[in-house]
């Protein structure tokens, strides 16, 4: 761990504020990439305010965020992430066969027409840095443009928490296997 907790009680006022703001929003605690990023208050606060509109102010529904998330974790190699929110995806309704397709760039047959529209768009971003008219265009059909854009920051938002917590280096738990479900 490169970035230590740093103890509640040598805050200073800009760390207090913006773990306030963390604790008392929709995450309810201080945890995962905030926890290294209250070394930097002022980029903690502004992430956290981005996170909180790409979390719980999407109008895509969460179950597609949440493989957007994965597909993000996976292609930034975030164990971290993956493994949180793999247990989410489970909780809210992605089906095993889903997850377990995600690290292969695959999916099951069992997939809806929304996941796959969701996996052409973020696959074709997190590989090339941009999409094709008609992956834009199966996104743009079912949720807008807004919706295209709240997809595009959702990836860029996990591909920044992702780089966060690998350079942070925090060990898994004993008995992890990254990527799997």
């Amino acid at each position: 761990m490169r970035f230590p907790p740093i103890p509640q009680a040598e805050w200073n006022d800009a760390q207090r504020e913006v773990a306030n703001a963390i604790m008392s929003g929709p995450r309810g605690e201080l945890r995962g990439p905030f926890v290294p990023m209250l070394h930097s208050p002022g980029l903690a606060a502004r992430v956290q305010a981005l996170g909180e509109y790409v979390r719980f102010g999407s109008d895509i529904p969460d179950a597609l965020l949440e493989i957007a998330i994965l597909m993000t974790a996976r292609k930034l190699d975030c164990p971290h992430i993956w493994a949180s929110h793999s247990r989410r995806a489970r909780k809210i309704g992605v089906a095993q066969e889903v997850i377990a397709a995600l690290p292969r760039c695959e999916l099951p047959h069992c997939a809806s027409d929304e996941i796959s529209a969701v996996v052409r768009f973020c696959s074709e971003l997190l590989e090339t840095n941009a999409v094709s008219a008609a992956a834009f265009e199966g996104i743009v059909a079912r949720w807008g443009k807004k919706g295209a854009m709240d997809l595009t920051g959702t990836c860029g938002y996990y591909g920044l928490l992702a780089m966060v917590l690998n350079v942070d280096d925090i060990e898994p738990a004993p008995g992890f296997v990254p990527f799997s479900v």
